[in-house]
């Protein structure tokens, strides 16, 4: 999972305006970076320009997603990461800049400002946090923690039964199950080889 770049762009009457940008170039060759940068910075000038007011979309190129949000106030951002990146925290990511941005970058300044003028320099701090989404972000961070339960949970079945044992053994020896259930397992067991055979 990685971000590339994570852009915020004034969407004019007539053209946009790139107001700061970050970009992570550490996957291309360094004789593609430039040339990689200058395509970013294209793509997510385009994409704000054809997005209206008020929207939040996502744009597939090639083996990208290119993430974006404008606000009423046409201030947009847009976050190009790669197909794995979970949308969900992109999303978060823009809220997050844009209300910052908003906050730091007075609003005269959008439509003629430029990343020598603006005075905002959370864009770089925000693309390394978010690299990793379980970090930055709660929810992703929780929902790897019960992936990582589940597949441990799993192990420890496969190791049980690594052991020699049947789960069969296991059910005929046990205490805590009644002789119904027993029974119960048996009959299920067989249903479910009945139809595996078929």
């Amino acid at each position: 999972m990685r971000l590339f770049s994570l852009s915020v762009i004034y969407k004019g009457t007539t053209k946009t305006n790139l107001l700061k940008a970050a970009y992570d170039l550490s996957t291309f060759g360094y004789f593609q970076r430039g040339s990689a940068q200058e395509f970013m910075t294209f793509t997510s000038a385009l994409i704000v320009e054809r997005t209206s007011q008020g929207s939040r979309a996502s744009v597939k190129e090639q083996e990208y997603l290119c993430h974006v949000y404008v606000r009423n106030d046409n201030l947009g951002a847009v976050v190009i990461a790669d197909t794995e990146y979970p949308q969900r925290v992109c999303f978060s990511l823009l809220d997050k800049v844009l209300e910052e941005f908003s906050r730091q970058v007075d609003s005269i300044d959008w439509p003629s400002g430029n990343p020598e003028t603006i005075n905002y320099k959370a864009l770089d701090i925000h693309l390394a946090k978010y690299q990793k989404p379980q970090e930055a972000d709660a929810m992703t961070k929780v929902q790897a923690e019960l992936d990582e339960t589940k597949i441990i949970l799993h192990n420890t079945m496969e190791s049980l039964l690594e052991r020699g044992e049947k789960l069969d053994d296991l059910v005929a020896k046990s205490e805590h199950l009644g002789n119904q259930s027993k029974a119960f397992y048996k009959t299920a067991r067989k249903t479910n080889s009945c139809c595996e055979i078929m």
